[in-house]
């Protein structure tokens, strides 16, 4: 039997044939010992165990960073469906995204996803799980269907990360990997991601004057919704050496407002470019609205047009976070230059 640890708290346990059989220990007890099915993948992922007795062909992932991850490493083959796509897929992915259905514009319910009949369903967000969607992991456990979620974003909190960190990701990236049989590629995808961060922070920290502060404006008008502590955007500016405007709100995305971002008053103003359509979504409603509404005009960063543009989905944890990192520290050298 060979265990590889992927992260703290979640070891996955490999169990390969062996020619003979080894004998237990006296003191313990046989039957209970017994290890998995030979071949089989056992994890403990968000307190839950899930067994995988070989490499699902029928995978469905729930939105879209879970889609880019499979995609990533090589798994559209092995995948049933997708749903929830919130931006154009990667355009290095494009052509493999193309060859898998779509299930739904957002989550497919319950009775779409049992129809599609997977064996392995992957999602990075709780509410996937939710009773108009797929239901709860227990149901789908108890039709033997293994349900993956995010660490990043448990049932419990407790049994998960309760703060974005990059090794966490890719600690996520070789999971999925392992349990599709693919572990090489999912080092080779991670050390790319960990060659491109350290790329992206040294262009950051070697451009960006000390003390930068960055406003992460996700979404609205009325009433925007900034980053705040523990998520993406926390950790990038943590990465590339810049202060996060609202790294002081205990929340991940609090709700802001508009004369408290003035007196703040960012150096810079990185916004998520949305694709729904809703108001405040779109990066260039974002800019149009701040530049017409008198309390934000009067903004530095505004009057000078010092904006940073990442993809919406980019700010929650996939294979798109470094691809944010490359993109923030890239705004930032353009415009101390």
């Amino acid at each position: 039997m060979k265990i590889v640890t992927v992260s703290a708290g979640l070891a996955v346990v490999l169990t390969v044939g062996l020619s003979g059989c080894a004998t237990a220990s006296p003191d313990v007890d046989a039957e209970a010992a017994a290890p998995p099915e030979a071949g089989a993948v056992e994890i403990t992922n968000c307190g839950t165990t899930l067994t995988v007795t070989e490499p699902p062909r029928r995978a469905l992932t729930m939105e879209q960073n879970a889609t880019e991850i499979m995609l990533s490493l090589g798994l559209a083959d092995h995948m049933i469906g997708t749903s929830y796509q919130t931006d154009p897929v990667l355009p290095e992915l494009a052509a493999d995204y193309a060859d898998v259905p779509v299930l739904a514009d957002l989550y497919p319910n319950r009775e779409a996803v049992l129809d599609a009949a997977p064996d392995f369903v992957y999602s990075t967000f709780t509410s996937a799980y939710g009773p108009d969607a797929a239901g709860p992991r227990a149901d789908l456990a108890a039709l033997d269907v293994p349900a993956y979620l995010s660490r990043f974003a448990c049932e419990d909190p407790a049994t998960g990360e309760t703060e974005f960190h990059f090794d966490g990701i890719f600690a996520e990236i070789n999971e999925i990997a392992t349990i599709f049989g693919v572990a090489e590629r999912g080092e080779q995808v991670v050390v790319d991601q960990r060659d491109r961060l350290a790329a992206a922070t040294a262009t950051a920290t070697a451009d960006a004057p000390a003390g930068t502060d960055l406003l992460w404006y996700y979404s609205g008008t009325a009433t925007p919704y900034v980053a705040g502590a523990g998520g993406v955007p926390a950790a990038i500016s943590a990465e590339l050496g810049v202060t996060n405007a609202y790294g002081d709100a205990e929340q991940t995305w609090p709700a802001g407002n508009w004369e408290e971002i003035a007196a703040r008053n960012p150096d810079v103003i990185v916004l998520a470019d949305l694709t729904r359509g809703g108001d405040g979504d779109s990066a260039q409603s974002k800019i149009d609205f701040m530049r017409s509404n008198p309390t934000t005009a009067a903004l530095d960063a505004v009057k000078a047009g010092r904006f940073i543009t990442v993809p919406g989905s980019s700010m929650d944890p996939s294979v798109r976070s470094v691809t944010a990192v490359e993109a923030v520290a890239a705004g930032l050298k353009e415009l101390n230059q």
